[in-house]
């Protein structure tokens, strides 16, 4: 079997790198070592590998019970922000247990029901933008998807604990904001509580008032219970386990966190980005305007999601910049091999999303945004994957999907919106995520015909 290669520079090095210049990194590795390489990003030489040919995913991503294993302790970076009873830290049957309880909320017709309540936060959110003035994209869609969370997850609506919860996390969520801040989640030697002014002791502090109203919001369902409710915690609440056991407190809280961590910073990234791409490329933007005219001015959420040039943007969108660089880390379970590849027992073995993606034997120009690309084209779960694959893809990928085909659709159809700088933005290290620097600057030119009379209240 042929050796992995990889850069032989320090460990420490390479996670200054990793943390700083995450693209550049990949890049960089990809150029000099090809579609499988090793790195010291994890502390120790040669403990993670990266694979990012489709065959070598294949590989790893329906062996993941066989060769490989999925463990929840390798994500322990994300212990601190998600707590340790989070599906991403589970492992075993605790995995497959909690992820049987959490799946049933985020398909079918439940899922459906949040259309008209997406359509009418976009509507509110966007209803406060000013002609001429300039806006960052980013923070209008964090809003966007933060009370999508808040009010299709968790249930919770206008009122004291809903606006203390809204500013509690969005401050929270500001804490890896940037590749600096991020420094707090992969080097553990920075996580010290020095008090309200550093800012590990701001983090636990907001997380301390987050605990005691999200705790409060439960107990006050238990106290309560409501059969009609349709809100994930509502419905993760009714779930029981195969000993008819309901989900604890602290497992519910834990689930709140992830999902608003998983979803809502992942969708609000996307949607950012997508406005960008659509607005940075006028022949995009004529095709996609050409399909959403065509709509009926009260056409439903489920006419819009099937839509094929959207569906397309918003896939080229995930392609491009993949909010997520990385599939969770699988281990070998004993010696085996990738791709003819010598793999260790107990090695790291990732699937890297942001490669594959701009892989140039399979997206020809892969700097280039073409979403025409999807329209010919159906590409492989190995080589197309932003929720990344196997036993851990993400549970709520058809949610995100569906609000940020909404969200896009109704800013379009409502606003004329152009780029407020010409210059080409870049991608950096939010947390464990890629974002747009400095969160893409637009101005709202005019408002758009009216669609249709206000929409009625959310049936959520």
């Amino acid at each position: 079997m042929k050796q992995v290669n990889g850069p032989k520079t320090l460990p420490f090095l390479q996670q200054v790198q990793w943390v700083s210049q995450p693209l550049t990194y990949m890049d960089t590795c990809f150029q000099r070592y090809g579609d499988i390489f090793n790195t010291g990003i994890v502390n120790k030489p040669n403990e993670l590998v990266f694979v990012s040919h489709p065959q070598g995913i294949q590989e790893l991503l329906t062996h993941d019970t066989q060769e490989f294993e999925a463990p929840g302790r390798v994500n322990g970076i994300l212990k601190p922000l998600l707590g340790g009873k989070s599906l991403i830290l589970l492992e075993g049957q605790d995995h497959r247990q909690q992820r049987k309880l959490l799946m049933p909320p985020f398909h079918g017709e439940r899922m459906w029901n949040y259309g008209q309540l997406i359509l009418k936060i976009t509507q509110q959110v966007s209803s406060q933008w000013e002609p001429n003035q300039p806006f960052v994209a980013r923070n209008a869609m964090q809003e966007i998807s933060l009370i999508v969370i808040l009010k299709a997850v968790f249930g919770m609506y206008e009122g004291e604990r809903f606006e203390q919860l809204k500013s509690l996390l969005t401050s929270l969520l500001s804490v890896t904001n940037s590749p600096l801040s991020s420094s707090l989640l992969f080097f553990p030697v920075l996580q010290q509580d020095l008090g309200n002014w550093s800012p590990w002791g701001r983090f636990l502090r907001h997380q301390q008032q987050i605990d005691q109203l999200l705790f409060a919001e439960i107990a006050e369902r238990r106290q309560h219970p409501d059969e009609n409710r349709q809100d994930i915690l509502s419905l993760m609440m009714a779930a029981r386990d195969e000993d008819g056991q309901p989900m604890s407190d602290i497992e519910l809280r834990d689930e709140l966190l992830t999902l608003l961590f998983a979803g809502h910073e992942t969708t609000a990234t996307g949607l950012a980005w997508s406005l960008y791409w659509v607005h940075q490329q006028p022949e995009v933007y004529q095709k996609l305007m050409a399909e959403l005219d065509r709509l009926a001015p009260d056409a439903d959420p489920m006419t819009i999601f099937k839509l094929p040039y959207l569906t397309a943007v918003c896939q080229e969108t995930l392609r491009i910049y993949p909010v997520g660089m990385l599939t969770f880390p699988r281990v070998a379970k004993r010696l085996t091999q990738i791709m003819g590849y010598s793999i260790k027992a107990g090695t790291g073995v990732v699937a890297c999303i942001y490669l594959v993606h701009r892989h140039p034997e399979i997206y020809p120009e892969p700097e280039k945004f073409k979403p025409e690309r999807f329209l010919t084209r159906k590409f492989s779960p190995y080589e197309y994957l932003p929720f990344g694959g196997g036993v851990r893809q993400c549970i709520g990928l058809a949610l995100a999907q569906f609000e940020m085909k909404l969200v896009l659709a109704t800013i379009l159809r409502s606003y004329e919106l152009e780029l407020a700088e010409k210059r080409p933005v870049k991608a950096a290290r939010r947390g464990v995520t890629l974002s747009p620097l400095g969160g893409i600057r637009m101005v709202m030119k005019r408002q758009r015909p009216a669609l249709s009379k206000p929409l009625s209240a959310s049936v959520v």
